[in-house]
């Protein structure tokens, strides 16, 4: 800063600040994309700083910036931290370990469900503080979801305020979320202290506790009673078979003439031809008396497709008629959400041949805002995505073949809970990664991969386990993000940014600035990813402190805390994409709930933070 008339001025930015500011307000952007990868948006970043620095070097202090430096967040330690947490939780899943909780919790909410509710919000931001919530809150749908259908509320209620449960508990250690771990690493390599494990757990206990309380009392009463648009009301699928007849149109014509005839929506499996003689379902496969056509759909459809091609339908060796309706023989209907390292992810059902490797039938899709899509209706053309829900249906042990595989959430908990000899094993491990770190002996990270040598080494997990546990996504965010705060550190950009926050704030007492800058955390965390955010106001938290002559730490808490608050919207983190669809959420009830969360834990650290750091 420079004075002018006894004016204090800024002095402007170089121009390699400003270009990594822009670049920030585009990364910014491009996380908003819905419709952009987020992947791919942190891959342009990243690039784009690689090449950029490579074609127009910036010098410092004597020396070059090296642009290769900006590659080094994927060995840097914090993302190595998520990657082997991730792959430990998902040990938790495998095994079941946490599957004694959600039978407990299940018998509890038949006895008394208003305290059941509260417990399920401690259990789920308990867990959350040493476990990534996405497996907690994998946990704990199913069970709500169950015990709505059985006492005929909705479930709408309980959904929203668990999954915010499980995101207030990650805030309380550093292990707790990525977003915490990369914080405290970003935060260690500019020269704060390496925060341990528990050292911020007591303003999160006092404020979290408020924060449940609300959940527990207040956010049920403000969501209205929402459907997910699924369950009975779909179509019920059935295998049958239709006869062609002498009198028949299909008698003489090919199969493609037979489909054209019902619109193009009859889909035959195959045709058998006498007792052992099975046709393949070819376009110009000629059809004759006597043939039977193999199909499944609904059963209005199969009685149109009857009517208009004058054929014979059967169920089993009997026509069907009012003695022999049309029968499901051990057939389920189920829901099942699409998660993150799900394979159905940025998928189409076409493409995965998901009846073929299932042995199951899609029924509907679900989607937030979209109207349910029924089977034939483009159902499997669609994109799926992290949140979408399908209704299918098949034999109860497909159901639980599929439950077991990991692939998607089923919600329908009429089968039993998984678990396995190796849930005590995979907890022991669990929590040693936990105690080993929280006593210093050696950092998360190695803590963490140490875990998942011994979860591999004693089949906790498989490989094929740990590679779906991790997230291409948080990933090349964590990267990106990386990259980004060091070029906003290394060029000045901010520091810049920290000197034209305090010259904005001028007069404001440490404990407004604080106050506001988990504001715009907060705000910047519904729009854009947490850990993005997080990322790039770690070092303008600490040129903020440093300008000011004060210490970093409650200004680094005070961008973790605000990132952590991912309430107003269903974009801000993926669990809240999977309570949306299960729960039948539109946006706007995230903000009725979300924002008086988000101001209830804002006014609580404004307060507690200060008042702890003396500010």
């Amino acid at each position: 800063m420079s004075a002018v008339d006894g004016a204090v001025t800024l002095a402007p930015p170089n121009a390699h600040a400003v270009a990594v500011m822009l670049l920030t307000a585009v990364a910014l952007l491009l996380f908003t994309r819905e419709r952009i990868a987020l992947e791919t948006s942190s891959l342009f970043v990243l690039v784009v700083l690689v090449v950029g620095f490579t074609l127009f070097p910036f010098a410092r202090d004597g020396g070059v910036l090296h642009a290769e430096d900006f590659l080094l967040g994927f060995g840097h330690e914090a993302l190595v931290a998520v990657c082997a947490l991730m792959i430990a939780g998902q040990g938790l899943v495998r095994t079941g370990a946490l599957e004694p909780v959600g039978r407990l919790l299940a018998r509890a909410w038949g006895a008394a469900p208003q305290l059941s509710l509260l417990l399920t919000l401690v259990v789920g931001a308990l867990f959350s503080a040493f476990v990534n919530n996405v497996p907690i809150v994998v946990l704990l749908l199913p069970i709500l979801v169950s015990v709505a259908l059985r006492t005929g509320t909705a479930a709408s209620g309980v959904l929203m305020p668990m999954g915010f449960a499980t995101l207030v508990g990650g805030m309380s250690t550093t292990i707790g979320t990525s977003t915490n771990l990369l914080v405290v690493g970003v935060a260690a390599d500019l020269g704060l202290r390496e925060l341990a494990m528990f050292d911020f757990v007591v303003p999160v206990a006092i404020a979290g506790g408020v924060a449940l309380l609300y959940l527990w009392l207040v956010a049920p009463r403000l969501l209205p009673v929402r459907d997910s648009g699924l369950g009975d009301t779909a179509p019920r699928v059935f295998t049958a078979q239709l006869v062609v007849t002498a009198d028949s149109y299909a008698d003489g014509r090919t199969l493609a003439d037979v489909v054209d005839k019902t619109g193009g929506e009859l889909q035959v499996t195959r045709v058998l031809r006498g007792e052992q003689t099975y046709l393949l379902p070819l376009p110009d496969a000629k059809l004759r008396a006597g043939d039977r056509l193999l199909l499944s759909d609904s059963a209005e459809r199969l009685k149109e497709y009857e009517q208009v091609l004058g054929t014979a339908l059967y169920s089993g060796d009997d026509p069907v008629d009012d003695e022999h309706p049309l029968q499901a023989t051990d057939q389920q209907l189920a829901e099942i959400v699409v998660v993150q390292g799900s394979p159905l992810t940025g998928t189409r059902l076409a493409v995965s041949r998901f009846a073929e490797r299932y042995q199951l039938l899609v029924l509907a899709l679900h989607r937030a805002g979209w109207q349910r899509q029924a089977v034939r209706a483009g159902v499997h053309d669609v994109t799926l995505r992290v949140g979408d829900v399908l209704l299918i249906q098949g034999p109860r042990e497909q159901i639980a073949a599929l439950r077991s595989s990991g692939d998607a959430l089923v919600l329908d908990a009429t089968a039993d809970l998984p678990t396995t000899r190796r849930a005590p094993l995979a907890l022991t491990i669990m929590a040693g990664i936990v105690l080993v770190a929280a006593l210093g002996w050696v950092p998360i990270a190695i803590s963490a991969l140490a875990g998942v040598l011994l979860m591999l080494a004693t089949a906790c997990l498989s490989w094929r386990d740990a590679a779906r546990a991790l997230s291409t996504p948080v990933i090349m965010i964590v990267v990106a993000s990386l990259a980004l705060g060091s070029a906003l550190l290394q060029t000045g950009a901010a520091d810049y940014l920290a000197r034209l926050f305090v010259q904005v704030t001028a007069g404001a007492s440490p404990s407004v600035l604080l106050s506001g800058l988990m504001l715009l955390m907060a705000l910047l965390t519904n729009i854009v990813s947490n850990n993005a955010a997080a990322l790039i106001g770690t070092p303008i938290a600490i040129g903020i402190a440093r300008e000011l002559g004060l210490p970093g730490e409650p200004f680094v808490l005070a961008v973790l805390f605000g990132a952590n608050m991912s309430y107003a919207t269903p974009i801000a983190y993926k669990t809240n994409l999977l309570v949306m669809s299960a729960g039948g959420y539109r946006f706007g009830d995230f903000l009725r709930v979300g924002i008086p969360l988000t101001l209830l834990m804002w006014g609580m650290f404004s307060w507690l933070l200060p008042t702890l750091y003396g500010l």
